[in-house]
């Protein structure tokens, strides 16, 4: 009775970790070394890593990947960061190694090559969301962890961006978040990042432009350009008039659904009208500025900008 007890129980616990269960699991519903080692060489189970095993021999999935790193990174290790992120159904973002965090002073049982576990003094018990997968930080926590250590700053700012873009965490959250970040050397950038997030993208991103257009010896450009057409009245970020090239900045709102159709016509309706028409993303100035801006180059000088500057 007591077996078919064990049994069930062992079920149970399969189910909720994809079928991952750790050793201490095991020895704890009754199991002895012995059994387990009969396990393993009859093939019913795997061994994964030094504390684990999967109750069957087919494929992982990323569930039961993840299950096994917290089970590696003991009783309190949560999957932090961009691997938390990931979790929580970010998109196009790779993570070579499964991040793990256990609290500082923490005993960590095993750094395995396929798994990051590390100890932070940021870990908190109420930073843990319990979803029926693996134990992970709250998008908000894991986007700010994840651009802290992230291995540059471009990436940190990609983490960030990507995240408020797909909907996983608020700007606002974000916000919140950083506020209970006192020390580190990307906090300021962090910071200026999210009051772009919250609003004032579009403002900088004109300050950015005008300031890119000058260093680059460029004609600087008509900003809020008032056009009347038989949909209604716009404005347009930045208008070369004497040579019909427009450039729209596009922040985080324009890659949200209901402002996709609206910006398609609007730039149709420019082209149908003869203006060049250069769609620039905040991404874009803060990653490949030169790229950008050497479109713009192009375009007014297709349209008779040096022929008309000589």
């Amino acid at each position: 009775m007591a077996d078919v007890d064990r049994e069930t129980r062992l079920a149970e616990l399969a189910a909720r970790q994809a079928r991952v269960v750790s050793r201490s699991q095991l020895y704890d519903l009754g199991f002895t070394r012995a059994e387990v080692r009969n396990h393993v060489r009859a093939r019913r189970w795997s061994l994964l890593g030094r504390h684990c095993l999967v109750l069957h021999l087919g494929a992982l999935t990323n569930e039961a990947r993840h299950w096994s790193a917290v089970l590696e990174g003991g009783p309190r290790a949560v999957v932090d960061g961009a691997s938390a992120l990931v979790l929580a159904g970010l998109e196009h973002y790779e993570v070579d190694r499964i991040r793990i965090s256990v609290p500082r002073g923490a005993r960590i049982r095993h750094r395995g090559t396929g798994v990051d576990i590390r100890q932070t003094r940021r870990w908190a018990e109420d930073d843990t969301v319990e979803t029926g997968g693996a134990p992970r930080t709250p998008p908000a926590v894991a986007a700010v962890r994840g651009a802290l250590w992230a291995v540059s700053d471009r990436q940190a700012q990609l983490l960030m961006t990507m995240s408020v873009q797909q909907g996983l965490v608020s700007a606002e959250d974000l916000a919140v978040e950083m506020l209970r970040i006192r020390r580190d050397k990307r906090r300021l950038m962090l910071n200026q990042l999210v009051v772009e997030l919250l609003g004032g993208v579009r403002s900088l991103g004109e300050l950015d432009v005008v300031r890119g257009c000058r260093e680059r010896g460029m004609p600087e450009p008509d900003k809020q350009v008032c056009r009347r057409t038989p949909n209604g009245t716009y404005y347009l970020d930045f208008r070369w008039s004497a040579w019909s090239v427009v450039v729209e900045v596009d922040g985080i709102q324009h890659a949200w659904i209901q402002n996709v159709v609206s910006d398609a016509l609007r730039h149709n309706r420019l082209a149908i009208d003869g203006d060049v028409v250069l769609r620039l993303p905040i991404l874009g100035l803060r990653f490949q500025p030169e790229d950008f801006f050497g479109q713009i180059r192009v375009a007014l000088e297709r349209a008779g900008w040096r022929r008309r500057a000589a």
